[in-house]
């Protein structure tokens, strides 16, 4: 109440003395001042010793991917120390100087990387703001593998700190950490006897070894207890291990491993699902040495294990172990770069294999880790496979959209337990192949994938160039085919055929993480398969052509490893378990999910890969954005010598209703896209050229947005 509103009310009961209503007054004053401000430190005294601080700050912007530098107030001396989170005024110009400081700018947030006796700025120095908290979360290990990965994804330093970082609580941070538990003994091989090498690499692991492995997992159960225990021998050696897997329900199979083989304490769990709270309080576990283990999904590539004795990652070629955020990097390559800089053990791990993989081992960095062929026989399913020609004489697959093999297989299946239908999600679109002989349509230019935008003439989706008298370099056909043969309403039909047994489903909506081993049938999407009690009796891979047909290079590798994610859910063939595969069975996935052969699958891919100059034996980067922009600089950029431009060619607008994605055109707008491939030992020269165009482009004041991604993991 103010005063003249207590004249106006005569001085009733409530008026305030003038005292009391000076001390509402002030208080109410001092509310609107923000309780953490920074000083601007005018006149204060600097520190003795080192009173400059070399920051990095959290601006993204390649043109400011650099250091800078800060005085160092005297009161902030012993906090602001190397690796803490910073707070300092950004943008004052030269001319905001008083008292010898620089002042003005707006306040943004930074680390400490360095205290210095002198500053190589000659100009008057800014002083830091303030020091957010005491915790040193940045250290040189940290600092130098973000450089190392900034440089490799022609990104910036700041957007890698934001996601090898996560966002500080300060109720975790005042919290301390437990005390740290002595190394465990080495565990038994267990499982791991079924390899050929398996054993000698758990006892290389114990014995303080850096082995570096290929490993191409049994189907079945175990593969989480295996990778436990190659934790576990890494940890009897004193030293610290990391697992990145591709999603929470992986994580928390190795958690329970884990918990089972070790006892609780000994490891970290880094996954979205733990909330921000108790993630960060792990993290900080791990930061401070009090745990030595640490399993997560993809952000926990950068988990700062001490004594980093083994990385490990299973899965590879899921698409969730690429980062969606600014510079894109991919898991795997994140700890092909720890493994490098740390000396450390290596272990890439998958019931498949990916063509990445089959290069670490063609090329000697690592050893191929794999089982007998009489122990896949005992754990692998019986493969049957359903082509076009079946079906074509099938009335029951002409009539219910579902071959007979394919209903004697469930109705067999549901007597013992239950069964697995796979069905391909929306959005699978098919690329364009032989009608004859499948083999997809290719430029004879530069080897990318023919397409027909809107029913019309023939053009490559990497550089535009026609191909009006294609034919097939197999057969000579001249005839091509884009569609899908095999069921679209499987849960519906399989529903009305079996009355009597339950039907579930797991996908994008709900997934579910595990199901009893009574009989049911389980409907689900490539990748939301649930874990069945006692293994499926049988499954189901329909619409094979959905994802062999898939406008993508990636798509036969990426079809076989879900048909065998899915298929390493089902029983042995020992115990009766059976898989059938709609798909064309002379393609060369399908005969390797047959044979359960992988690793022959990838490694043809690599060798065709090599002849035809295709990723990972080149390396290649996507140029993205309108036309004018991606044409100024592809010229600005001083490519190598080597390089070769393929395109621009215009990007097919996202589908009607979908969500957009990060990279995605706005809508109504057309962008288009450059490839830029160069041979192997150009990498470096081509990310560092594109990030240098990138900068300047951005230094001039570029508007239009242009994005640029190294090693894109979808190309066509």
């Amino acid at each position: 109440m103010s005063s003249e509103n207590g004249k106006r009310e005569g001085g009733g009961r409530g008026a305030e003395p003038p005292e009391q209503l000076a001390l509402i007054r002030e208080t109410v004053r001092k509310a609107k001042v923000p309780r953490a401000k920074p000083r601007t430190w005018r006149g204060a005294a600097l520190a003795k010793e080192l009173p400059v601080a070399r920051v990095v700050v959290n601006k993204g912007v390649l043109h400011l991917d650099q250091f800078f530098d800060y005085a160092v107030p005297e009161e902030l001396d012993t906090v602001a120390q190397p690796g803490v989170r910073v707070r300092v005024r950004f943008g004052a110009g030269a001319h905001q100087v008083r008292d010898g400081r620089r002042e003005g700018g707006r306040l943004i947030d930074g680390f400490l990387i360095e205290r210095r006796a002198e500053s190589d700025y000659s100009g008057p120095l800014a002083a830091l703001a303030d020091v957010v908290s005491p915790e040193p979360v940045l250290s040189a290990e940290l600092l130098g593998l973000a450089r190392a990965v900034a440089d490799r994804y022609a990104g910036s330093l700041a957007d890698v700190l934001q996601l090898a970082i996560p966002p500080r609580n300060a109720k975790a941070e005042g919290r301390p950490s437990p005390e740290p538990l002595p190394p465990p003994p080495a565990p038994e091989p267990g499982t791991w006897e079924r390899y050929a090498r398996g054993a000698a690499f758990l006892r290389s692991l114990a014995g303080g070894g850096a082995p570096r492995a290929v490993w191409n997992a049994l189907p079945g159960p175990h593969w989480a207890d295996e990778l436990a225990r190659a934790v576990g021998a890494t940890l009897a050696s004193g030293r610290g291990a990391l697992v990145v897997v591709p999603d929470g329900r992986a994580a928390a199979r190795i958690d329970e491993a884990l918990t089972a083989l070790l006892g609780e304490g000994r490891h970290a769990l880094l996954t979205a699902e733990a909330g921000p709270e108790k993630r960060y309080a792990q993290w900080l576990a791990v930061r401070r040495g009090a745990v030595r283990a640490v399993v997560g999904t993809r952000a926990a590539m950068f988990a700062p294990v001490r004594d980093l004795g083994l990385v490990a990652i299973w899965d590879d070629g899921d698409s969730s172990h690429s980062e969606p955020h600014a510079p894109l990097p991919h898991a795997r390559e994140v700890l092909l770069l720890r493994a490098a800089h740390d000396g450390c053990a290596f272990l890439l791990g998958g019931t498949s294999c990916t063509v990445e993989a089959a290069q670490l081992v063609e090329t000697g960095w690592a050893r191929p880790l794999v089982a007998p062929r009489e122990q896949v026989r005992v754990a692998a399913p019986l493969v049957r496979t359903v082509g076009d020609g079946e079906l074509a004489r099938d009335e029951a697959a002409r009539a219910a959209r579902l071959p007979s093999l394919a209903w004697q297989t469930v109705r067999e299946g549901l007597k013992s337990g239950p069964v697995l239908v796979q069905v391909p999600r929306r959005g699978y679109v098919p690329r364009l192949a032989c009608e004859r002989c499948r083999t997809p349509a290719r430029c004879r230019h530069c080897a990318g994938p023919l397409e027909a935008p809107e029913q019309r003439e023939l053009r490559c989706g990497w550089c535009g160039r026609g191909a009006p008298d294609w034919h097939c370099v197999a057969c000579g056909s001249v005839r091509l085919r884009a569609q899908v043969v095999g069921a679209r309403r499987t849960a519906e039909e399989l529903g009305r055929a079996f009355p009597a047994v339950p039907v579930r489903t797991s996908g994008r909506d709900h997934v579910l993480d595990t199901v009893p081993g009574r009989p049911a049938l389980v409907v689900s999407t490539p990748g939301a398969e649930p874990v069945a009690e006692g293994g499926y009796a049988a499954a189901l891979l329909l619409d094979g052509w959905a994802m062999l047909g898939r406008p993508d290079l990636r798509a036969g590798e990426e079809a076989l490893r879900r048909w065998i994610d899915a298929a390493s859910l089902v029983r042995g063939q020992g115990e009766g378990g059976t898989v059938v595969v709609v798909a064309e069975p002379t393609l060369r996935p399908v005969q390797a999910l047959v044979r359960w052969d992988p690793v022959g699958h990838a490694q043809r891919e690599l060798a065709e890969r090599a002849e035809l100059g295709f990723p990972p034996v080149s390396r290649m980067a996507a140029v993205t954005g309108p036309a004018e922009a991606v044409t100024a600089l592809l010229a600005a950029a001083d490519l190598p010598p080597d390089a070769e431009v393929l395109g621009p060619v215009p990007l097919p607008p996202p589908p009607a209703g979908a969500p957009r994605r990060p990279g995605d055109a706005p809508p109504g707008e057309v962008w288009e896209r450059a490839l830029v491939r160069v041979p192997p030992g150009s990498g470096a020269a081509l990310a560092a050229a594109l990030k240098a165009a990138q900068a300047a482009r951005l230094a001039r004041g570029g508007t239009e947005p242009v994005r640029v991604r190294v090693d894109p993991p979808d190309i066509g």
